[in-house]
């Protein structure tokens, strides 16, 4: 696809009567920053990019070196459809780049590409990943307050999240952002909106989109949308289960015609390089202190280090919704969840996979029967092992591990490990009202 020109950005711009842009980039930690430039600094920003202090953002620079440029992607320009059509406003994603123009090591944006350039010179043109984003709508950022008490693809009057998800889906639809299914999900009040499989760049630039939308979709409607992985005790978290797949031009490489279950060897050795380096990519996926109260068995929430071609327990699944069918074969990565940062979840992803490939991982067999109704001795037996129980745990293994460092680079590896382990250090010496329930009145 070719990419936008300048000339083609200007144009839209005087066309559509935009007056502000705003450069749209992220922190170590997913979080989206932003900042915003008039009609008439445009021209100079698609040119030279727009400096910023990077010492204020998290993961980013130290003071005496802070010095930063957003320099926009010209691909990622759309108009925001939540504000008002005269003098609007668009948005573009950028790249940061150190003044001397050459990307930044500390980008989230590319450590992925360092990730898919990897890709690329083991000849797969395309990494496509359908990730399933949930999230639960409250009637405030200050509790739990639900909307309804639907279940999971519930269509009755319990559901009165249905108008926010249409005008949802409507909006991302108009920036371009292809969905396929929204509905309830299993939790009272929780819900999923489906975007259509891309490639990772784009599906990553899609995801921090999407979780910008629904937040003011939401608020729009007087509510609060909040992506926190698990903000009601006993109930299901949310997730963000990852469909995906490698391509060689039109061809999946994950498809062998000839195969019992058509799975090709690249794809077995994608899936076991999932599997051996899930423990220490765990971090990433899961980064925060809440991820670890989902990661629990009885949620339909993976923690059992294996893969299935059905069973919605293991870690790793096939989907098999159109058996033999070249272009819809693929893995789905389940363990994750959307307070993420997508960059650097799908780099790890990609590179755990890669590495099973390159260094010719085999797969352990197939686990279809329930994982969570084995008892922890029949576990040990069939050699299966668990997630990490906490950010503490994850965090360090995280820090011993070779392949984390590959992944997030030089310059990012240190910083998140001490930001994550601040978190836990933080969150450890907490006392939850759960404790001064169970022991204030009896100690």
């Amino acid at each position: 696809m070719a990419k936008r020109t300048k000339e083609e950005i200007l144009k839209l711009v005087k066309e559509n009567d935009v007056k502000f842009i705003r450069l749209w980039f992220t922190d170590v930690m997913g979080q989206v920053k932003s900042f915003s430039i008039t009609d008439e600094e445009l021209e100079g920003a698609l040119e030279n990019g727009m400096g910023f202090d990077g010492s204020s953002i998290t993961g980013y620079q130290d003071i005496e070196e802070s010095d930063m440029i957003a320099m926009p992607d010209p691909d990622t320009f759309v108009i925001l459809p939540w504000r008002p059509k005269e003098k609007a406003v668009a948005r573009m994603i950028c790249d940061i780049l150190t003044p001397d123009k050459t990307p930044y090591e500390g980008d989230p944006r590319y450590v992925l590409k360092r990730a898919l350039k990897r890709a690329k010179d083991m000849g797969f043109d395309h990494f496509y990943l359908g990730p399933e984003l949930e999230f639960f709508y409250f009637k405030s950022d200050g509790g739990t307050d639900i909307l309804d008490k639907g279940g999971y693809f519930d269509l009755t009057t319990l559901d009165v999240a249905s108008d926010l998800r249409r005008e949802t889906v409507l909006a991302l639809e108009s920036m371009g952002v292809q969905i396929e299914y929204s509905h309830h999900e299993v939790a009272p009040s929780q819900h999923e909106v489906d975007m259509k499989y891309k490639d990772a760049l784009m599906m990553a630039d899609n995801v921090i989109t999407y979780k910008v939308t629904v937040k003011e979709i939401a608020s729009k409607f007087g509510v609060y949308a909040t992506f926190m992985p698990k903000p009601i005790f006993g109930q299901n978290g949310s997730g963000m289960h990852t469909h995906q797949s490698l391509f060689k031009g039109n061809k999946n490489m994950f498809f062998d015609a000839k195969s019992k279950d058509n799975l090709s060897e690249i794809a077995r050795s994608y899936i076991a390089g999932l599997l051996k380096h899930s423990q220490e990519i765990c971090a990433i996926f899961a980064q925060t202190t809440n991820s670890y109260k989902r990661l629990v068995p009885g949620y339909e929430a993976p923690v059992y280090i294996a893969w299935s071609r059905r069973n919605r327990s293991a870690l790793v699944r096939v989907p098999h919704y159109y058996p033999g069918k070249e272009q819809a074969t693929r893995c789905e990565f389940r363990a994750c969840d959307p307070a993420c940062n997508p960059y650097l979840t799908f780099a790890a992803m990609l590179h755990a996979g890669l590495d099973g490939i390159e260094k010719n991982y085999k797969v352990p067999a197939p686990m279809e029967q329930n994982l969570y109704h084995l008892t922890d001795a029949e576990r040990k037996e069939k050699n299966i092992e668990t997630l990490p129980d906490s950010l503490g745990q994850a965090i360090a293994i995280a820090e011993k591990s070779a392949l984390v460092k590959k992944v997030l680079g030089e310059h990012i590896f240190p910083r998140f490990i001490e930001l994550k382990r601040k978190e836990w250090d933080d969150y450890k010496v907490q006392v939850p009202q759960c404790e001064l329930d169970k022991y204030l009145s009896i100690l």
